[in-house]
């Protein structure tokens, strides 16, 4: 018996072993071209041509990011961006809270089949053209508001804080309303400071959502006064790929240093994400796996 335990006990070690090494070979594999791209930003011409391949740049230079926010268009990108965040994102919550507490709460009559609509239009939709259509009859288009309502109610976000509220003790809420508290009290005193792990969650996810916005803005907006951060970075990179191929018959070296802009125009935009993300990351894990037990 001893002995069949030892078996297994190494047997299990060795599993062990072979999944930290599978786990490892993935990390160095996301790692090292995060790194590359870390690198290049900061690898002067000179460097680039003897290693595209650079982990450590022996001299670094900002030249790059100098070059890149010499471009008044990265400011206008992080200020649409912003807008993006600032409005959208309270309203998204909003809606999709009241939304989920309405369809929680037991006795209202219709609410299953309102959730069934719902969930209907998570799986079937309009398209693209209908919802120009209706932006155009509001007269929206190239406003930043019509981003704004496009992304105001995600049905997937709204099930998930549906099923944390769920999760809730009903006689909770019930002892709340025989107390006196009307539904709003019970929503935004009892309710929602209750719910902070998903609240946390639904954050992360329209905030990524909405900093990564382009092609919204790509249909909605014309101006160059209200293009996102993704739309300046699409025309960043699209202009060093024109100067890359006139630098071909001009000046080698101006076309690898639009190498170096392009990677520090992807790391201002992941920078910020990556701020942001440490501190949400403990609410994350326990917000996406309560809020998926209940349906």
């Amino acid at each position: 018996m001893a002995s069949k335990a030892h078996y297994k006990k190494d047997k299990f070690e060795l599993m062990d072993w072979i999944l930290i090494i599978i786990l490892t070979l993935g990390m160095l594999c996301i790692l090292i071209p995060f790194f590359n791209v870390i690198a290049i930003s900061f690898t002067s011409y000179k460097e680039y041509m003897q290693s595209t391949w650079v982990i450590w740049p022996k001299e670094p230079t900002l030249a790059a990011y100098q070059e890149l926010f010499k471009d008044n268009r990265i400011l206008v990108g992080y200020k649409t961006t912003l807008c993006y965040l600032l409005v959208g994102l309270p309203l998204n919550l909003l809606l999709c809270s009241t939304l989920a507490y309405a369809l929680c709460r037991k006795g209202w009559m219709g609410r299953h089949l309102i959730f069934m609509l719902i969930l209907f239009t998570m799986i079937f939709n309009g398209g693209i053209v209908p919802l120009y259509l209706v932006m155009k009859s509001f007269n929206l288009t190239n406003t930043i508001w019509s981003i704004i309502f496009a992304q105001g109610m995600n049905t997937f976000n709204m099930i998930l804080i549906y099923n944390y509220f769920c999760s809730l003790p009903e006689a909770l809420m019930e002892s709340a309303n025989l107390d006196g508290a009307d539904e709003w009290t019970i929503l935004f005193r009892i309710v929602l400071p209750l719910s902070k792990p998903i609240l946390a969650t639904v954050v992360l996810f329209v905030a990524v959502q909405l900093w990564n916005e382009y092609f919204m803005s790509m249909i909605f907006l014309r101006s160059n006064d209200w293009q996102s951060l993704q739309q300046v970075l699409r025309s960043i990179v699209m202009d060093s790929q024109v100067v890359d191929t006139a630098s071909t018959m001009v000046d080698v070296g101006e076309k690898n240093f639009t190498d170096a802009i392009k990677m520090a125009a992807v790391m201002a935009t992941m920078i910020p994400v990556m701020c942001v993300y440490p501190f949400l990351q403990k609410y994350f894990t326990k917000g996406i796996m309560i809020g998926a037990i209940k349906a």
